[in-house]
């Protein structure tokens, strides 16, 4: 129980030859249960029921103690005016005691606060239907069990030790839970509970969207309530904290490398909270919880991905059978405030945009857009010299957002202004091609081995693994430029690297390559990693010339190299010299 729930310290002293009164807990807790009880009434027929995951599954009420209450002088019992809250943790109420005698017996609680008992007549006991129609939606809450099971990117022909975490996720409907993508990355089995029942259920992962982690509400406004539900650390049962809505912007998603529209609350968002539900106090959900800022200057700074969002998730799974992500515009920008740059670049006093700095080469909009471009507008909504559109009553918003709206696929009206002169242009939207992926969509990671040299692809995961979280201040410099600012030149391009030289005669002073990119093999420019498996594995050359990174060099004998590769496999106990996904 949290400091709100707890009575004072010290204990209250009464006056001699008088009973002390108990006291009485004036706790914020037992006031928002209370707003919390009427708030999530819904009608019966709401389609958050845990009748989509089982029917059954109702825990029984628990008996009350029959244990009697020790003898007690003191005054007559009294009635209690104003009768404490109904708690939505109660499965069900206890049935109520038979009327007792005036000046009875009066019931020591354990922890020495005296707890007066209330004649039958004074508070009527409520139903069993009533109790259950209070929290339908929190009943839609379940806990998530998931086992993981981690590619191992030191040694990628085989997999991390397995481990277990908890979370928390929300049924939508049609027999599916809503969680967050993180909540279940590289899972081996994930498991069900739903509150009050003892019962795992083993499911299904039908689709994950790495770029973001239900009766959905709108969007909330500033400084509205909002109840974040879930099954954080500290505890087994279900857990609710309250706070506002405190700042709705487009947000970067660490777990996706992505900025969605986000909404900052002062709700506490613990481990274990991830993809529970955000209720506003009309009971509808308004986001879900995905992560929350952790910095010394900051406190009680929680993140909840809303229901546009979401929503585009799940529509977009509907449609399409699986998630396809959301797109962008594939441009980079810059803001148009200077009055100077806006003058150079042809632009009337009433006109606003945003200049284009560089185009995705892998982008559709590579076929029409071009640098200097000033983007006016996007779907007939003008773009500001900031790069923000109006967004609601007082609120503006980067335009991003208009972009994420959209599905992959689908086309989008965009003006801008060239030479001085207005061109309109349908764009086909795709999503991102990324030259450094932010995921790998749990397939295991590429490798290739040859004279103990491993090979791999450079992904977000990698760099994460191979220097921690801080990776983007421990990585190698040019690994980092690449990650920040490099972009694909062909929708297969990859960035391929020496990860490490596993020690052996034939490879003697390379043992310190680590982490280098892989330039070119025999003068030919590497494309990608199967492109490189290709060009050694077919090489009828006296040599093999491996062109890396800072201008090193790296020359081995064809034949020797490729006999010492099966010797190198056996002694550590690597199954093949290259993975599956290379072979075929």
């Amino acid at each position: 129980m949290d400091s709100h729930g707890n009575a004072s310290g010290g204990e209250r002293k009464g006056k001699r030859g008088r009973k002390p009164k108990p006291p009485v807990p004036a706790s914020p807790d037992n006031n928002h249960n209370h707003n919390h009880t009427h708030h999530h009434a819904a009608p019966s027929s709401s389609p958050l029921s845990t009748a989509a995951v089982a029917a059954s599954d109702s825990p029984d009420p628990e008996p009350a103690s029959s244990s009697p209450a020790p003898r007690r002088r003191g005054r007559k019992s009294r009635r209690i005016r104003n009768g404490p809250p109904t708690s939505e943790v109660d499965a069900a109420p206890s049935p109520s005691p038979p009327p007792r005698a005036r000046g009875g017996p009066k019931a020591a609680a354990p922890n020495g606060e005296m707890v007066v008992e209330v004649p039958a007549a004074a508070v009527e006991p409520l139903r069993w239907d009533q109790v259950v129609k209070v929290v339908p939606s929190m009943d839609a809450v379940v806990k998530v069990f998931c086992v993981h099971t981690e590619p191992n990117f030191s040694l990628p022909w085989q997999r991390k030790r397995q481990y277990s975490s908890s979370s928390s996720g929300f049924i939508i409907g049609g027999r599916r839970v809503l969680t967050n993508a993180h909540s279940v990355e590289h899972y081996t089995q994930v498991k069900l509970k739903k509150r009050g029942s003892d019962t795992k259920y083993l499911a299904t992962v039908l689709a994950i969207g790495t770029e973001c982690d239900i009766e959905f509400g709108s969007l909330p406004a500033l400084q509205d309530a909002v109840t974040v539900v879930g099954y954080p650390i500290g505890g087994d049962t279900i857990s609710v904290t309250s706070g506002v809505v405190s700042r709705i912007e487009i947000l970067s998603y660490v777990h996706g490398s992505t900025e969605l529209l986000g909404l900052q609350i002062d709700a506490a968002i613990n481990s274990g909270n991830s993809g529970g539900p955000a209720f506003n106090d009309k009971g509808k959900c308004v986001g879900i919880a995905f992560q929350s800022l952790k910095h010394e200057d900051a406190e009680n700074i929680g993140y909840v991905i809303p229901t546009p969002v979401i929503n585009h998730f799940i529509e977009d799974y509907e449609k399409s059978g699986e998630y396809t992500g959301f797109p962008i515009l594939g441009i980079e920008w810059q803001k148009m405030e200077n009055p100077d740059l806006r003058k150079a670049m042809g632009m009337k006093a009433n006109q606003k945009g945003v200049r284009i700095r560089r185009i995705e080469p892998t982008a559709p909009e590579s076929g029409c857009l071009q640098p200097s471009d000033i983007v006016l507008s996007f779907d007939g909504i003008d773009i500001a010299n900031d790069g923000t559109v109006p967004f609601r009553h007082g609120e503006r918003i980067g335009f991003s957002y208009l972009v994420s709206q959209k599905y992959t696929g689908e086309k989008a009206r965009v003006k801008v202004l060239r030479n001085s002169k207005i061109h309109e242009f349908n764009i086909k939207l795709a999503t991102h091609k990324r030259l450094i992926p932010a995921h790998i969509k749990g397939r295991p990671p590429s490798y290739y081995i040859v004279a103990g040299f491993v090979f791999m692809v450079v992904s977000v995961p990698y760099l994460r693994s191979e220097y921690g979280k801080d990776y983007e201040y421990d990585a190698p410099a040019k690994l980092l430029d690449k990650h920040l600012h490099a972009m694909a030149q062909s929708p297969d391009e990859q960035l391929v690297v020496v990860s490490q030289v596993l020690v052996a005669d034939i490879n003697i002073g390379y043992e310190d390559i680590v982490n280098i990119q892989v330039v070119a093999f025999n003068g030919t420019p590497v494309k990608n990693l199967k492109h490189l498996v290709t060009m050694v594995e077919e090489c009828d050359e006296a040599f093999l010339k491996f062109d890396l990174d800072y201008d090193q060099l790296v020359v081995l004998e064809t034949k020797t190299a490729k006999a010492a590769t099966q010797d190198i496999l056996t002694t550590h106990c690597i199954p093949s010299a290259v993975s599956e996904d290379l072979k075929s």
